[in-house]
């Protein structure tokens, strides 16, 4: 099956309970479509460049997924369809990297590319 990956963002106000849950939800949609959530990351709330909806900040959240396309549009369709998701960019890939990702990996690891130049 095609290796995606996801990222949304979902309103401000939400719990970071909530957040996680909706995580767990379009876990739940895509293994109900054939499909099975890889690994996911909640990456927290962060400020964006420009408002959403009269949002300034909103919660992050990563998924690496092994699913069908039809499973992908569906999950796409009902995040979309969600009040609390306000986001969504998926992209195909052709392996999923090991390891968590950058936005995970600490402030100190990439400093120290950064002294290369």
């Amino acid at each position: 099956m095609p290796l995606y990956e996801h990222v949304f963002i979902s309103r401000q106000d939400l719990s970071s309970a909530q957040a996680e849950g909706l995580i767990e939800h379009f876990g739940t949609v895509l293994s109900d479509n054939g499909g099975k959530l890889v690994e996911h990351e909640y990456w927290g709330v962060k400020t964006m460049a420009y408002k959403i909806n009269k949002n300034r900040k909103g919660h992050y959240a990563f998924l690496r997924t092994d699913a069908p396309a039809a499973a992908v549009q569906e999950m796409e369709r009902l995040m979309r369809l969600h009040d609390d998701v306000m986001r969504v960019l998926t992209i195909k890939v052709d392996a999923h990297a090991e390891g968590p990702s950058v936005q995970m990996q600490k402030r100190d690891e990439r400093a120290e590319r950064r002294e290369r130049r």
